[in-house]
């Protein structure tokens, strides 16, 4: 299999988790956003919406994160990301939805550079923008998080899921944009836990080979 990304592309590093945790060996092809090399044609001709990450498996290109972190659940069935009870797999769906609907798409890259560029909103203002939809999302989280009496060390359960890749890229943008996370104690505590773990330690963005040495 073959990834096409980005280091510091949080969907691509939710999909580099996955996979990591899952086992799975894949190629890396770097597509450098900085460059806005995804809106070349030689990429477009491989995503229409010039977005990463792509997975190539074989053929068959697959799209959009959420749908390739279900694709590869179903394919490689082995270290589960869902839990086996359908309570349980609603559950992690939506703190995974928590995230990927509703903080990341408005804080992506893709958004903050139409307010840089075309409405001409200063850096202090996009990182105030960045801190509201973040710190509103990671309130409604937190809660969620401590209400469950079940939960170890994760978002669910005593393994990770789906939700804990989906969480820990936000958490790195969060301090990116320099978001207090002293509220949150569970994320932060969730977060220092799966760092300690391998699969999420190779998939940080400063260990991928696009990484540059220092930002």
């Amino acid at each position: 299999m073959t990834l096409y990304g980005y280091f510091r592309s949080s969907t691509s590093y939710r999909t580099r988790i996955a996979m990591n945790l899952k086992g799975l060996d894949y190629n890396d092809i770097t597509i450098n956003l900085a460059q806005d090399e995804q809106l070349e044609s030689a990429f477009k001709a491989i995503n229409p919406q010039g977005l990463v990450p792509v997975l190539q498996a074989d053929d068959l290109l697959l799209y959009q994160s959420p749908a390739i972190l279900e694709w590869l659940e179903e394919v490689y069935p082995e270290h589960a990301l869902l839990p086996k009870d359908a309570a349980g797999r609603m559950q992690v769906r939506a703190l995974s939805a928590m995230i990927g609907c509703d903080i990341h798409p408005i804080n992506n890259r893709r958004i903050l550079q139409y307010l840089r560029n075309e409405l001409s909103v200063n850096e202090e203002d996009v990182i105030a923008w960045c801190n509201r939809w973040i710190s509103e999302g990671f309130a409604a989280l937190e809660t969620r998080l401590a209400a469950d009496n079940n939960r170890g060390q994760f978002c669910y359960g005593n393994s990770p899921t789906l939700a804990d890749c989906y969480l820990i890229p936000q958490v790195s943008s969060a301090r990116r944009f320099k978001v207090d996370l002293s509220a949150y104690p569970n994320i932060v505590a969730i977060d220092t836990h799966c760092r300690t773990l391998e699969a999420f330690a190779d998939a940080d963005p400063m260990m991928q080979p696009d990484a540059p040495k220092s930002l």
